[in-house]
């Protein structure tokens, strides 16, 4: 049920691909509450997905296609926005992350190198891009908020997250960085969720992406969370409920992170009677 939490908010979601993308549920759960979009995602990616339709659903958003790896791209993506909206926005979703090496199945202790370059800027080094851009254009209200799309991999080992691993814990230290300095001059708030293995197609790629979800419902109390709670959680970021939350990586993940070990699975290694 819309709340109106959104109402006369405007926002950019980065990385809707198709209706498995969470960046897909989080623009349809922004736009029924009120808020008014623009869609980005590279152009490769534009041309592999559905984001068209995405905007019929939302209001008609304008699409503007953007690199997050280039400067002139973003700078071009929120001059766009702007000259749309007719002023600055209040929000920005980050859901971008992509890993030559895992696609291909490297190791992480044998990646190529080049491909970890890649790894790193696209998943990480392009949120500090596109707040670079934000803040050097005042793109963003005061106390506007920008939310990025994380994995407890950063904190844990899951041996096939590979180097995405690296690139989360990457994206996670920018959030804290940026976040400080866009809070004390602008009370922007920058965050990162960290949420369950959620079935999306860049998800999808890891190698052992059913044994993770499986693992993470046996050991979450809640469960794990899906899509569309993500896109709920991150609705509420945006809104003004949440406007003293910042530099903070938050768990949206049913419990699992803070769990040992569950009752379900310690009874898997338990001796039959």
């Amino acid at each position: 049920m819309a709340n109106d939490l959104l109402k006369g908010k405007k926002g950019i979601i980065f990385g809707a691909l198709n209706d498995q993308s969470i960046a897909w549920k989080t623009a349809l759960q922004a736009h029924a509450q009120g808020a008014e979009l623009v869609l980005t995602n590279a152009p490769v990616a534009m041309r592999m997905g559905e984001i068209n339709h995405l905007s019929k659903l939302v209001g008609d958003a304008p699409v503007i296609p953007a690199d997050a790896t280039s400067v002139e791209d973003l700078t071009a993506l929120f001059e766009g926005t702007m000259k749309h909206f007719g002023g600055k926005i209040d929000f920005v979703l980050h859901s971008i992350g992509m890993s030559p090496n895992v696609r291909k199945g490297r190791h992480y202790t044998d990646v190529n190198y080049n491909w970890l370059q890649t790894t790193l800027d696209v998943s990480a080094i392009s949120l500090h891009k596109t707040l670079a851009v934000a803040k050097k254009m005042d793109a963003l209200n005061d106390w506007g908020s920008v939310v990025a799309l994380t994995y407890i991999a950063a904190q844990r080992i899951f041996p096939d997250y590979g180097d995405m691993a690296d690139a989360k814990s990457l994206l996670e230290s920018i959030t804290r960085s940026f976040g400080y300095h866009y809070g004390v001059e602008k009370k922007v708030r920058v965050n990162t969720v960290s949420q369950s293995p959620t079935v999306t197609t860049a998800g999808s790629g890891v190698k052992g992406f059913d044994e993770f979800i499986a693992y993470s419902e046996s050991m979450s109390p809640l469960g794990n969370a899906d899509g569309l709670a993500c896109a709920d959680y991150c609705v509420s970021l945006f809104s003004d409920l949440s406007r003293f939350v910042t530099m903070q990586n938050l768990f949206h993940d049913g419990g699992f992170s803070n769990t040992g070990v569950s009752q379900e699975v310690i009874s898997k290694f338990e001796p039959e009677a």
